[in-house]
């Protein structure tokens, strides 16, 4: 007699386990890279955070009419006391470096040195040399100052103290820089030979501060300070400092150390300076027009003397994007 079956009853045949078509392996490195993401992503903020802490800020825009596009005003300065006079007798802090950058409503960006020898009319002081304007009165003067020169309303005034200079380069290691003669410079300290050279923060602060060996005195300075700005966004934006984070660190650190912003201003509004000064850069240079590049002043011995129209012509297509560029050199 035979027995029935014991168990359940067979069912409908079982189809074969469907396996997964990612390998294991991918699968793990894939979980790898999203956690490195992560991982990054917080190390970015946190930096970023920590940065923006650092930062002084001081009440420098004044309440002009805006104009169209962003305007930033960057500033070099000596903020160590008086320690030195300046040629025209004021004592104290210094602007050696003044540039406007800008980028106009269609899209063209410009970064225009505005030569600190440059004869302009300070509000409630008179005719003086451009740098005049911060020793009078500081960041808020030398806004208004500038935006009556230029007619561009400032958005964002950001200031780097010349000792941040050379503490910046010493955080990317070096930044590379050419001149075409050989210098050696007793009051920047400045020596260098012909060509392109790999310099370290002291050297570079003194490239940015020379212009006594140069026959073209502040013209030659500010071309120099336009190269250096590229030199160093180019550093800052390689692989050997991207992908290293003790470099981060120590970049975030100078710099932010360094620098004294207006109101409003943080670290992800400098980091779009940078790369608005970088797009400039790269399409080419603009000189702002000179009338008389040894004009007898006085009350501030030999300055830049400009004219009126031709500011103002040149400035207005500065602000509508219609300035042309002098295309950047190769190699």
């Amino acid at each position: 007699m035979e027995h029935p079956p014991v168990g359940p009853p067979p069912g409908p045949p079982r189809s074969p386990r469907r396996r997964s078509r990612v390998p294991r392996p991918l699968r793990l490195g894939a979980t790898l890279l999203v956690l490195v993401l992560v991982i990054v992503v917080g190390w970015g903020a946190g930096l970023v955070l920590w940065a923006d802490s650092r930062i002084e800020h001081v009440d420098a825009l004044t309440d002009a009419q805006n104009t169209e596009g962003t305007t930033y005003l960057i500033a070099g300065s000596d903020r160590r006391g008086g320690e030195a006079v300046n040629d025209d007798g004021t004592e104290g802090a210094r602007t050696d470096t003044i540039m406007l950058l800008h980028k106009a409503p269609g899209g063209n960006s410009y970064l225009v040195s505005l030569p600190r020898d440059t004869l302009v009319d300070i509000p409630g002081h008179g005719g003086y040399k451009l740098n005049a304007a911060y020793a009078f009165g500081g960041a808020p003067l030398l806004v208004e100052t500038v935006e009556e020169f230029t007619g561009l309303a400032v958005d964002h005034y950001v200031e780097i103290g010349f000792d941040g200079v050379s503490g910046m380069v010493d955080a990317v290691d070096h930044v590379n820089l050419c001149i075409d003669q050989d210098v050696e410079d007793e009051k920047s300290g400045l020596s260098m030979t012909e060509g392109c050279h790999d310099v370290g923060g002291e050297q570079a602060l003194a490239f940015v501060r020379a212009r006594s060996f140069d026959p073209t005195a502040d013209i030659g300075r500010q071309q120099r300070q336009q190269q250096f700005v590229g030199a160093l966004m180019d550093r800052v934006a390689s692989p050997a400092v991207l992908l290293n984070p003790l470099s981060q660190v120590k970049l975030a650190g100078a710099g932010s150390d360094s620098l004294v912003t207006s109101e409003g201003t943080g670290i992800f509004t400098v980091a779009r300076m940078a790369l608005t000064a970088r797009s400039a850069m790269s399409a080419g240079t603009l000189t702002m027009p000179i009338e008389d590049p040894e004009f007898q002043t006085n009350n501030s011995g030999v300055a830049i003397l400009t004219d009126d129209e031709d500011i103002a012509t040149f400035f207005d297509s500065v602000a509508d994007g219609s300035a042309e560029a002098t295309p950047a050199e190769s190699g």
